[in-house]
């Protein structure tokens, strides 16, 4: 049998009105205004009893004729590659939290990689009318910063630093930290180290972090074992790592462009029965929840992506705000040792 609670209205019946608040609550309209718009200056007893009234009456605020005034919809859009990696899932949680606790929403899109879908994805926020855009990455589609420009609509990247941008940037150097990590097997006494990296095309950070497992290597007068491009998938980390294990000289290391391609490659070690790390070593880049889980616990970059998603909407609330701030901010990305790296065989050998 079907209930009706008893502060909806019946069928047919008017939706309750401000004026319909302002009576139970027997305050003035201004009242019920402020006090449902968090305004600090409502006594929070007053404001208290605004609010269960309008809850009593099933009375929801209609926004849309102050945000015409005001030109804002207290929304904000962001484009990401995809939300089944959870370091992007972490960013946009941190970014919901910090735009919620001052009334903004947030709208959101995915790539997958597709710089046609990410201006496609830009081109509706910005129909929608969003009062400021996030992005991942220093490469776009040509048309999506010219696009945001256009509408005088803030824009901040993420996953990316560059003090020299004409827009605003916050985050790390892909390729610095890449060769760091690099440097922790060179270190450990690994030379013949192959990289199972992401795709590079239509993804700075992947061709960053290539880059940067190249550049650290020819640091230390050595080349790369191989290079293999792959997409960010569990069964390409692990198709990948089965070439490069099975060949006559296998590597003794297997840096990865992500967290995703080394769990790939460790179940694929596992698979083939080569011991991590006492075989080979394997790292990945992210540091997703996972990465500490796996066996064995997975050496990788632990990435700042929370703190990302916090910066950037706070960067965006202050250019609404009319407040100045910084254009560039600069993270760090943490090297996390773990048992999944070791010297390597001894002479190099399994």
């Amino acid at each position: 049998m079907s209930k009706r609670f008893h502060n909806s209205p019946p069928s047919g019946a008017r939706a309750p009105t401000i004026v319909d608040v302002a009576a139970a609550a027997r305050v003035s309209i201004s009242t019920v205004s402020r006090a449902l718009a968090g305004h600090a200056r409502v006594d929070p007893r007053l404001a208290e009893r605004v609010r269960t009234a309008a809850a009593s009456l099933g009375y929801v605020p209609d926004r849309r004729g102050r945000a015409l005034v005001q030109r804002r919809s207290n929304s904000i859009g962001a484009v990401v590659p995809t939300i089944d990696n959870p370091i992007f899932a972490r960013a946009l949680n941190a970014l919901q939290v910090r735009l919620d606790a001052d009334g903004h929403r947030l709208l959101l899109a995915t790539t997958e990689y597709d710089h046609g879908r990410e201006l496609a994805a830009v081109q509706a926020l910005v129909e929608h009318g969003v009062d400021g855009v996030v992005l991942v990455g220093a490469r776009h589609h040509p048309g999506v910063l010219p696009l945001i420009g256009a509408r005088g609509i803030p824009v901040v990247c993420t996953w990316t630093y560059d003090p020299d941008a004409a827009i605003a940037t916050i985050g790390f150097d892909n390729r610095e930290a890449m060769q760091r990590l690099t440097w922790h097997l060179v270190d450990l006494g690994h030379r013949r180290i192959a990289m199972i990296a992401g795709v590079a095309e239509g993804n700075d950070r992947a061709a960053a972090r290539r880059d940067g497992f190249a550049a650290a290597l020819a640091a230390r007068g050595l080349e790369p074992h191989a290079i293999l491009e792959r997409p960010y998938t569990i069964a390409e980390g692990r198709a990948a790592a089965r070439l490069l294990l099975a060949a006559p000289h296998p590597p003794t290391a297997l840096a990865c462009g992500n967290d995703i391609l080394a769990f790939g490659a460790l179940a694929e070690a596992r698979e083939m029965g080569i011991a991590v790390p006492a075989q080979v070593s394997v790292t990945g880049f992210d540091d997703v929840d996972l990465a500490s889980h796996v066996v064995p616990p997975l050496t990788t970059m632990r990435v700042p992506s929370a703190e990302m998603g916090k910066l950037a909407a706070e960067y965006l609330l202050a250019r609404l705000a009319g407040r100045d701030v910084r254009q560039a901010i600069a993270l760090d990305a943490e090297l996390i040792l773990r048992a999944s790296t070791a010297p390597p065989p001894r002479g190099g050998r399994r």
